[in-house]
C-alpha cells in the first residue's frame, strides 16, 4: 500500500464518521507511552515488546537500520498499522493515559490527535494549495465558514513555514509546488486538524539538502505546540531536531526491539550498549 493509498484509506475511515465537529483552538501537546508493543503481518513478527515513552511537547527520534520495525512502530502509534489486513498487534499506546486500542475509543478520534506525515509528499496533485490544506477537514465532516478557512489556511501554512512561498497563489494545484514545498504543504494539512502529536516518517528523506533544513527548521519550530515523533536515517538531522532518541535492531532474524533510548545528546556522546555506539557513528548500518 503506498502513502497516497494509506492516507485515502484513512480518510475514507474519517468520513464515515458522521459527526461534524468544528477544530477549536490549538490544543496542547500530548505524551505517548508505547507498553510492551508487539506487531506482526500474518504469522511475521516484526516488533517484539517494544516500550517507549514519547514526552509532551519534545522531538523524539527513532533510529536503527532498514527492517528494524521503525516505521511499523510509527504506525502503531495513530492505529495506520491496521489498515493493513494481515497486520495485528499486542500491547497498549496510550494518548496522556488514555489507551487509544482500547473498544470504546474511536479510531478517528486517534487519528485526528495523531497525525501523519509521510516519507514521500503526497499532497492531492489536481487539488489546490488551500483546498489541500482543508482536505482533512472536508474529509471528517468540520464545517467552517469561509473566513475560518482563510484564517485556517493561513495559520497552517505559517507553522509549517511555507505561506509567504504560496501566499499569492493558493488555488493553484498543490501538484505544482517544488518537493520540499510539498512535504510542507503536507504537514499543514496535518496540523489543520489540531492534532497533539504529529507523527513524521522519514519526510526528508526525498528532498534536497536546502528544503531538508527548512522541514528542520518546521520541526523545531512546532515542537513547543505538538509532541513530534520522527523516523530517521540520517544521524546528524536526529541530532539537530530530536531531544531524545530510541535505538531499533533486529538482529539474526529476530523482530525489531530498542536497544537503547535516552537523551539524544547522551545517545550520542554517552551510549550504554556497545551496539548504540557502533550504528550512531557509522560502524554499520
Amino acid at each position: 500500500m503506498t502513502d497516497t493509498e494509506t492516507l485515502l484509506a484513512e480518510f475514507d475511515s474519517w468520513f464515515g464518521d458522521s459527526t461534524p465537529d468544528r477544530p477549536g483552538p490549538a490544543v496542547a501537546p500530548a505524551t505517548l507511552d508505547a507498553r510492551s508493543v508487539s506487531a506482526w503481518f500474518g504469522d511475521h513478527k516484526v516488533l517484539d515488546r517494544v516500550s517507549l515513552t514519547m514526552p509532551a511537547g519534545e522531538v523524539t527520534a527513532l533510529i536503527g537500520p532498514s527492517g528494524c520495525g521503525k516505521s511499523t512502530f510509527l504506525r502503531t502509534l495513530n492505529r495506520m498499522h491496521e489498515l493493513v489486513p494481515s497486520a495485528s498487534l499486542a500491547g497498549e499506546v496510550l494518548l496522556d493515559d488514555v489507551d487509544i486500542y482500547d473498544a470504546s475509543r474511536r479510531i478517528t478520534e486517534a487519528r485526528r490527535q495523531i497525525g501523519m506525515v509521510f516519507q514521500k509528499p503526497n499532497p492531492f496533485p489536481a487539488m489546490s494549495i488551500q483546498d489541500n490544506v482543508l482536505a482533512g477537514l472536508a474529509l471528517t465532516g468540520v464545517r467552517l465558514d469561509k473566513a475560518a478557512k482563510v484564517d485556517l489556511v493561513e495559520e497552517t501554512l505559517t507553522k509549517a513555514g511555507l505561506w509567504k512561498e504560496v501566499k499569492d497563489r493558493l488555488r493553484q494545484p498543490g501538484g505544482g509546488l517544488s518537493g520540499g514545498q510539498q512535504q510542507r504543504l503536507c504537514i499543514a494539512r496535518s496540523l489543520a486538524v489540531r492534532p497533539r502529536v504529529l507523527l513524521m516518517d522519514e519526510p526528508c528523506s526525498a528532498l534536497d539538502p536546502t528544503s531538508t533544513r527548512r522541514i528542520e527548521q518546521t520541526i523545531t519550530e512546532l515542537a513547543a505546540e505538538v509532541t513530534i515523533v520522527i523516523v530517521t536515517h540520517n544521524m546528524q538531522q536526529a541530532q539537530r531536531v530530536s531531544d531524545r532518541c530510541a535505538f531499533f535492531l533486529a538482529e539474526a532474524g529476530t523482530p525489531g526491539a530498542i536497544v537503547e533510548h535516552g537523551p539524544t545528546a547522551a545517545m550520542f556522546e554517552t551510549p550504554q550498549d556497545p551496539r548504540t555506539a557502533d550504528y550512531v557513528n557509522g560502524r554499520f548500518g
